[in-house]
């Protein structure tokens, strides 16, 4: 069943929600633990790969966080400082063990840089196709990466 047979087949039967009894919640906004997916964190990890400035390794966990609280609304201004997650790092390398176990990802060892494998660039690739709000959140993330490498290049170019 896709996205709009469900509806319709919800609509066709008159399904009812009664909300009178579930408590006023008011927005709590995104937590960590709202970004800590496994596969979210392994998509953003070769997209970040695929890119010519390859990241390092050792640095991909705070990467990962500083673009994640750059793109996503709900972490703008946030006190989260996910830069500087202990979890968000576990997951990360978690994720990146997951890429390098099958082969999606490969860590150079000579300067301990994120290569992405044909695998793993055919995988973004289908990412991207299908258009969806996944691919267009990864597009400014992969934007903000660029960006990201671009500043950090030009502040070294200052020093």
């Amino acid at each position: 069943m896709n996205y709009d047979e469900f509806f319709d087949n919800i609509s066709q039967r008159e399904v009812r929600i009664d909300i009178r009894d579930i408590e006023k919640q008011d927005s709590v906004g995104l937590n960590n633990e709202a970004l800590f997916q496994l596969p979210l964190i392994a998509i953003i990890i070769l997209l970040l790969s695929k890119n010519r400035t390859k990241p390092k390794a050792n640095d991909i966990g705070s990467l990962v966080g500083k673009l994640l609280e750059d793109v996503m609304v709900g972490f703008k201004g946030s006190s989260q400082l996910l830069g500087w997650s202990a979890n968000l790092r576990i997951r990360t390398v978690t994720a990146l063990n997951f890429l390098e176990s099958v082969n999606l990802i490969i860590i150079d060892e000579n300067d301990n840089k994120l290569n992405i494998t044909k695998l793993g660039k055919k995988i973004i690739d289908k990412v991207f196709s299908y258009e969806s709000d996944l691919a267009y959140n990864l597009t400014l993330i992969e934007r903000t990466y660029r960006n990201y490498c671009v500043d950090s290049k030009l502040d070294n170019e200052i020093l």
